[in-house]
């Protein structure tokens, strides 16, 4: 396996792919200064195709930007052992579940998604592809989360809420409504304070 990726999240990603059993052969980055990480080496030009990938980059928008490059990867989804995952999730591609993190009956995560440390997910809710809920995040049950949306740490998001494509919610923001497209939000009870169109 390849880790697409030489970063920080890089390397937390490396130890839940070791403790999942999976041999990694090195990280894929660009930063010419990198030779090493976790004493796998660092390679600067991507392998041929076929091989196993994780893109392990926090930024949603970088991760999309790869997969949209059409390499022809087989994107491997990672669960720690140390998540608590119902066997009635479903899980797309490229997803990497971190440890400690909960994901109750039901829950459906699209692709590339990040479901970082201790994140909570309750029943029913859907995550869309490039999504990520970072550290202590806690979804309620039947929340909808849009395309590329980062929920950030320690945000709280009660039940039945709908947050749209490519916002930003702030760390500890507490969500009791609603969120359209491309808003930033912050504070408790949580506020809009950016917001932008989506180019369609």
């Amino acid at each position: 396996m390849y880790l697409y990726g030489a970063s920080g999240h890089g390397k937390v990603v490396a130890e839940v792919a070791e403790e999942s059993g999976y041999n990694i052969e090195a990280f894929i980055d660009e930063n010419l200064m990198k030779e090493k990480v976790l004493n796998y080496p660092v390679l600067n030009e991507v392998p041929s195709h076929g091989i196993d990938v994780v893109i392990s980059i926090g930024n949603n928008k970088i991760r999309k930007r790869i997969v949209e490059q059409g390499e022809l990867f087989n994107y491997v989804t990672l669960s720690h052992p140390k998540a608590i995952v119902s066997k009635r999730v479903k899980i797309g591609e490229g997803t990497i579940v971190m440890p400690g993190a909960t994901i109750n009956v039901l829950v459906r995560i699209g692709k590339h998604c990040i479901i970082n440390t201790n994140a909570s997910i309750d029943h029913d809710c859907i995550l869309e592809d490039f999504v990520h809920i970072s550290p202590n995040a806690a979804l309620g049950g039947n929340v909808y989360v849009g395309e590329g949306t980062h929920i950030g740490i320690g945000a709280s998001v009660i039940q039945g809420i709908t947050i749209g494509k490519w916002c930003t919610i702030g760390a500890g923001a507490v969500i009791i409504s609603d969120i359209p497209d491309g808003c930033t939000v912050v504070g408790n009870p949580g506020r809009i304070i950016k917001s932008r169109s989506l180019k369609i």
